[in-house]
């Protein structure tokens, strides 16, 4: 990631459609530095929890509320992602929480239609003026359930939300009413590509039917004017530190070398 800035046809996009691609997002290192220290961290593997999708597939899921100094924490905080964030959302932003997903071959869980909205908005945020970062760290294709989403879906406002499997999904009759009127969209990203989604954009993903991972990093962002009202498992508005995109790389490499030492 090198002094990214959106276009104004990126900007336009996401606005209309609820979503934008951002080409090569963190460059070949930075994306392997990502996917090497994940797959190494024990602390990080050990933090993960299953998720179960409503056929009772499991998808692996790791979520931190706070930042560190390691390689997540220089994404979620580059400069040029947390700058593309506040140009989209209109404010000054901040860290909500991170997390990667995790479907392994032929036994990821797929993940139900939902907004993130569906379920923040019981968080205390009282306006969908959030935003979530998708990164590719493995190939997301049709085959090993790369992201859907339904072009459009974010002006439809939020949907009701309930329990499917141990997931948060939307309402299947509203959903299925928004599938006819607007395109589904397969997400299908090499290593390092990104999607930044509005948080009342509906997704979802399949199950992972391949021989091949799919993992991606998600960095997850608030808005400062939409601090939540009440306490909750998730952060409440805090200054959110920019760093250098060139830092990423930086604690990369250490990361990688301090885990590597200590297998």
């Amino acid at each position: 990631m090198s002094g990214f800035v959106l276009t104004q046809e990126q900007i336009t996009t996401f606005h209309r459609d609820g979503f934008v691609f951002i080409p090569d997002l963190l460059d070949r290192e930075e994306v392997e530095l990502l996917g090497q220290i994940a797959r190494a961290d024990a602390d990080f593997l050990r933090n993960a929890n299953d998720r179960l999708d409503a056929s009772g597939a499991r998808t692996r899921l790791s979520l931190r509320n706070e930042l560190y100094e390691d390689v997540y924490s220089a994404v979620v905080r580059s400069e040029s992602l947390v700058n593309a964030m506040e140009c989209l959302l209109g404010d000054e932003v901040y860290h909500y929480h991170h997390k990667m997903t995790m479907k392994e071959p032929f036994e990821g869980g797929a993940w139900e239609w939902h907004q993130d909205y569906g379920y923040w908005y019981n968080n205390g945020c009282l306006y969908p003026d959030m935003a979530s970062c998708m990164i590719a760290v493995d190939p997301a294709t049709r085959e090993n359930g790369c992201l859907q989403v339904l072009r459009g879906s974010h002006r439809m406002g939020r949907f009701d939300h309930g329990k499917t499997g141990e997931q948060t999904g939307a309402d299947p009759e509203r959903v299925e009413e928004a599938r006819k009127r607007l395109e589904l969209v397969y997400c299908e990203m090499e290593p390092g590509t990104a999607v930044i989604f509005h948080c009342n954009t509906l997704h979802r993903s399949d199950q992972n039917r391949s021989a091949n991972p799919r993992w991606a990093f998600i960095c997850c962002y608030n808005t400062r004017h939409n601090d939540p009202y009440k306490k909750h498992g998730h952060p409440n508005y805090h200054f959110l530190e920019k760093w250098p995109d060139s830092r990423i790389k930086e604690v990369g490499r250490r990361q990688l070398t301090e885990l590597c030492q200590t297998t």
